[in-house]
């Protein structure tokens, strides 16, 4: 997976759930995607925050793990302070905010680097233990897609693998499995149901970055609400009757 700004609670799912969990960072950074914003939950609404780059390359040579945030501008000051006026009265708001504020006192040479700090530091706190890796330090052969994660797996022996839903739309493209199924690689797909769980405000929103669920629930049991969402995972033969040859009736 590619290493996301404050992911949802999903994302931390999918860590939780495999053996190996592998950055996909040294490829291509898509301009306002989950790898540069992301949501928090403030007066009962969404507020979106957005990390500057550093705009130094051709969009094309822009990688996750080679483009910077901006440092001339104080966007972490004012992610910050936009966390702690939305939380602020949050049960958990003294244990968690000193932790977050943490993560971004530090400098990170590359928007994968400070992101993956933001994961890594979460999962610890939570108790997740899986197995981390980096995708740009792998010995691996190059490719596209499917045929980039496929080779992943083979650099790291993997039998197995657990894709996000999102990515069915590539490689399920061509052929059912894509590449995966080509090689012998057992595809699944995750699946998740989004857990409810004490929250500020009126109405529940999901789908937004895990600080929501850490401020009201507290590092203790959040890692509980978090497996509490978990679902079978679908064997691609199946997500496609359901979710791709199933839509086209």
């Amino acid at each position: 997976m590619q290493p996301t700004y404050m992911p949802w609670i999903g994302y931390f799912s999918m860590i939780d759930k495999v053996d190996t969990f592998v950055f996909l960072d040294d490829v291509q950074l898509v301009q306002r995607s989950w790898q540069v914003r992301n949501k928090i939950k403030s007066n009962d609404q969404e507020l979106m925050l957005t990390i500057p780059l550093t705009k130094d390359k051709n969009r094309e040579d822009m990688l996750i793990n080679n483009t910077s945030y901006h440092r001339l501008e104080n966007w972490k000051e004012r992610h910050l302070k936009a966390i702690k006026h939305s939380y602020a009265k949050a049960k958990h708001f003294d244990e968690v905010y000193p932790f977050i504020q943490d993560l971004y006192l530090n400098d990170h040479p590359s928007i994968a680097q400070f992101n993956m700090n933001i994961i890594t530091n979460i999962c610890e706190r939570l108790g997740i233990t899986t197995n981390i890796m980096i995708s740009s330090n792998l010995d691996k052969k190059d490719g596209k897609k499917d045929v980039l994660l496929a080779n992943i797996c083979e650099t790291l022996q993997a039998d197995r693998y657990l894709s996000a839903q999102g990515s069915a739309q590539y490689i399920e493209e061509y052929s059912p499995g894509g590449e995966f199924a080509r090689r012998g690689i057992e595809l699944y797909y995750h699946m998740y149901h989004h857990p409810t769980y004490t929250q500020l405000g009126y109405t529940f929103i999901p789908y937004i970055g895990i600080y929501d669920l850490l401020f009201n629930e507290g590092f203790q049991h959040s890692l509980k609400i978090i497996r509490s969402g978990n679902v079978p995972d679908l064997h691609y033969l199946d997500y496609r009757k359901i979710y791709i040859e199933g839509s086209k009736i």
